[in-house]
C-alpha cells in the first residue's frame, strides 16, 4: 500500500468518524460545561461529603442539571415568541449594544445569527464550478444568492454570489462575484461538494448515471 492510498484511507476514516466525534463533543459539552457548574446551583442542598461517597449520584446530578439547562433554554425560546418576550429581548439588545467594549462582539454575533435564523432557504443553494483564481483553473464553489444593489448596478453583466471554501478548512474562503453565464452548475449536492473540499479531493462523489453529453450545465440566465 503506497502513501497515497494510506492518506486516502486516513481521510476517509476521519470523515466516517466525524459525526460520532461531534456527537460525543456535544454530549460532553452539555454534561461538563453546563451540567457540572449548574449542579451545585440546582442541588445546593446535597453536601460534598455525600457526593464523594456516592460518585454515581454525583454523575447523575450533573446529567440531570444539564437536562434542566436544556429545558430552561427551550422555555426561554418559547417565551421570546410572545410580545412580552420580544419586548424583553429588545430591551436586552439595546442595553448590551450600549456597552462600548461588548457592543462590537455582540453585534457581530447577532448579525451572523440573524442571517442564519431568518433565511428561508439554505445558505448554500447549489454546487457549482467557477474559474478561479484564473482562466482555465476550476474550483468548487457554492451559490449563496443573486447579487443585488449597488454592486449589481455597477457591473456590466448579471453576476451571482459564489462562496469558494478553502481546503481542508471550509469555514474560511473567498466571496467571488461571477457572471452568471460563466458559472457551471453541478449535479452533486452541497454535502458531496463539501466532502470533496474537506478531503482535498480524496473523496469525490460518483458521476451521475444520466450525464448530458454536452457537459455540465450552465446556470440559466
Amino acid at each position: 500500500m503506497n502513501f497515497k492510498a494510506v492518506r486516502n484511507s486516513f481521510i476517509s476514516g476521519l470523515l466516517m468518524l466525524a459525526p460520532v466525534a461531534v456527537t460525543i463533543f456535544v454530549i460532553n459539552f452539555l454534561i461538563t460545561t453546563l451540567g457540572g457548574p449548574t449542579s451545585r446551583v440546582f442541588f445546593f442542598f446535597v453536601d460534598e461529603a455525600t457526593l464523594e461517597k456516592n460518585p454515581l449520584l454525583h454523575i447523575l446530578l450533573i446529567i440531570v442539571s444539564a437536562f434542566i439547562v436544556v429545558v430552561l433554554i427551550t422555555l426561554f425560546g418559547w417565551f421570546t415568541s410572545f410580545i412580552i418576550g420580544k419586548f424583553f429581548m429588545g430591551w436586552l439588545d439595546r442595553t448590551v449594544s450600549s456597552v462600548p467594549l461588548v457592543r462590537s462582539v455582540y453585534m457581530t454575533v447577532k448579525q451572523i445569527v440573524d442571517t442564519f435564523a431568518k433565511s428561508d432557504k439554505a445558505v448554500f443553494r447549489k454546487t457549482v464550478l467557477v474559474e478561479f483564481p484564473r482562466k482555465g483553473v476550476y474550483v468548487i464553489g457554492f451559490v449563496t444568492g443573486d447579487c443585488s444593489g449597488e454592486i449589481q448596478d455597477k457591473t456590466r453583466e448579471e453576476v451571482i454570489n459564489v462562496f469558494v471554501p478553502t481546503t481542508p478548512n471550509p469555514t474560511s474562503g473567498f466571496l467571488i462575484l461571477v457572471p452568471k453565464h460563466e458559472v457551471i452548475e453541478l449535479e452533486m449536492s452541497v454535502a458531496d461538494g463539501m466532502k470533496a473540499i474537506i478531503s482535498g479531493g480524496a473523496v469525490m462523489p460518483p458521476t451521475g448515471d444520466k450525464k448530458r453529453e454536452s457537459g455540465p450545465d450552465e446556470l440559466s440566465s
